[in-house]
């Protein structure tokens, strides 16, 4: 391993591990990866997935791993935790960016209780309009929603506030 394995490197390394369902996003700024703790033996990465049952954890976990060792971090343990439960308030600005520019809606800031209501008021990733519409919460993964905009006509994804 490298002599001088630091927080900010190790930081830096995850966020080349992307998302395996929105490769725009890493796991860093999705807000899955929970904690980092670095010792003499190795590197220890809490993950929370977005959802329990989340398909491509394994994936996201061999790839963090595989990422660090490729850096030279021999020993690279990865905990899949739910002891904190994952909230979309944790993807950061960049990570919202990044889904806008994908064309999945960023799902808004939250301050309690998320409602239908979070769902229905979404800003079209593609023309910023408010005159949109929700088709059905249920998307192609569990973490995504069906939206249709009335002003450019185009059907979009949100990411489900959560």
């Amino acid at each position: 391993m490298e002599s001088m394995i630091t927080l900010p490197k190790v930081m830096e390394w995850l966020r080349e591990v992307k998302d395996p369902e929105i490769p725009v996003v890493s796991l860093v700024d999705l807000g899955v990866i929970t904690d980092v703790a670095i010792s003499d033996n190795g590197v220890k990465i809490n993950m929370t997935p977005t959802f329990v049952g989340c398909p491509a954890m394994d994936y996201m976990v061999n790839d963090v791993k595989s990422t660090l060792n490729s850096k030279g971090v021999e020993n690279v343990e990865v905990i899949v935790s739910f002891d904190k439960q994952w909230s979309s308030n944790n993807i950061s600005e960049k990570g919202r960016s990044a889904l806008k520019e994908f064309g999945l809606a960023p799902p808004p800031h939250y301050d309690r209780i998320v409602d239908i209501e979070i769902l229905e008021q979404t800003p079209c990733p593609y023309c910023n309009s408010t005159n949109t519409e929700l088709k059905t919460p249920f998307g192609p993964t569990l973490c995504r929603a069906i939206h249709y905009c009335n002003n450019c006509k185009q059907a979009f994804e949100q990411f489900k506030p959560v």
